[in-house]
C-alpha cells in the first residue's frame, strides 16, 4: 500500500483547470451544467477546475467537444504533473481509482490506506525506515486524507475489503491507536457500499498467500489488478493475469468470516465502547 495520494494542486494541475473554467465560462455554461453535459459528477469537474483532481483522457475528450477549446485542453494534459505525496509507482493506480466503478483489496501488511485513521497512518509511516522529514510526512498524511474522500465519492464505489486478522492484532501505534481504529473500521462497514471482512489468524486453507493485491472495475467495465512489493508496483492489464487475480480474491471471500461475523470480532476486539 503506498503512501500518499494528491495533495495541493500543482502548478500544472491549477493551470489546466483554470483553463477549464475559462473555456466554461465562455461557453456559459456553470459547473453543474458542465457536469451534466460531460455525464461526469459536479464534483468531479469542481474538483479538476481546483487542480486537486487528474482529468481522465474521456474527460479531457468530451470537454474538448463540449466547450469547442480548439485543442487547448488536449494539448495541456500532457503536461500535468502529480502531487508530491504520491509514490511513483501508484501514481497511475491511484489515477484509476478516481473513476473506477468497484475496487476489491486484500491486505495481509497493514489496514488498506483508504480504512486508515490519521493517528494509524502516522505510526505506519513512521515505523518504517527512512523516516520521513516533518513536511513530507504532513503531506503524506494530508494525500492521504484526499484520497479516502473516494469513500463518499458520488456515484459511490463498490469497495470489498479483506483484511488479515493479524494486522489488527499487532496493535500499530499502541493500544489508545489501535481503539480509535476499530471504531473507524466498524464505522465504515456501516457504509452500503463498504464489505470488509476478516481473514482469521486460523485457516488452513487461504488462496492468498501469494500476497497483497487490487482489483478495480472501470467505468467501462474492464478489470484491472495491481500488486505491490518493496518500493515496486505492478499495474496488471492482461485477461488471464487478472481473471487468476479475479478467482483467487473470490476464494478468499469464501474463506473470510462473513461480513456480519467480521463487524461482531472487531467489536469484541474494540471492547466496551
Amino acid at each position: 500500500m503506498a503512501n500518499g495520494s494528491t495533495l495541493e494542486p500543482s502548478d500544472s494541475l491549477k493551470a489546466f483547470g483554470a483553463a477549464l473554467k475559462v473555456f466554461r465560462e465562455r461557453a456559459l455554461l456553470n459547473q453543474e451544467q458542465l457536469a451534466e453535459r460531460l455525464d461526469y459528477s459536479h464534483a468531479s469537474v469542481a474538483s479538476v477546475e481546483q487542480g486537486r483532481r487528474m482529468p481522465t483522457a474521456q474527460f479531457v475528450e468530451r470537454a474538448e467537444e463540449v466547450l469547442e477549446a480548439l485543442g487547448v485542453l488536449r494539448a495541456m494534459v500532457r503536461h500535468l504533473g502529480r502531487q508530491r505525496g504520491l509514490a511513483v509507482w501508484f501514481r497511475e493506480w491511484a489515477h484509476l481509482e478516481e473513476t473506477a466503478v468497484g475496487l476489491c483489496t486484500y491486505e495481509c501488511r497493514v489496514v488498506p490506506g483508504l480504512l486508515q485513521t490519521e493517528a494509524y497512518t502516522r505510526a505506519v509511516m513512521l515505523d518504517v525506515p527512512p523516516p520521513p522529514t516533518a513536511e513530507q510526512l504532513e503531506q503524506r498524511l494530508a494525500a492521504r486524507r484526499v484520497r479516502q474522500e473516494l469513500l463518499h465519492r458520488e456515484p459511490p464505489v463498490a469497495f470489498s475489503f479483506i483484511v488479515e486478522e493479524s494486522v489488527l492484532l499487532r496493535h500499530t501505534g499502541g493500544e489508545e491507536v489501535t481503539r480509535e481504529l476499530l471504531g473507524h473500521l466498524l464505522a465504515c462497514t456501516e457504509l452500503w457500499h463498504v464489505e470488509l471482512q476478516i481473514m482469521p489468524l486460523r485457516q488452513p486453507h487461504h488462496a492468498g498467500t501469494d500476497g497483497p493485491m487490487q482489483l478495480l472495475e472501470t467505468p467501462e467495465r474492464q478489470w484491472l489488478g495491481y500488486a505491490e512489493g518493496q518500493k515496486t508496483g505492478q499495474l496488471i492489464s492482461d485477461r488471464e493475469a487478472v481473471s487468476v487475480m479475479q478467482m483467487r480474491y473470490a476464494r478468499m471471500r469464501s474463506q473470510a468470516l462473513s461480513p456480519a461475523d467480521s463487524g461482531e470480532l472487531l467489536r469484541r476486539m474494540r471492547g466496551a465502547p
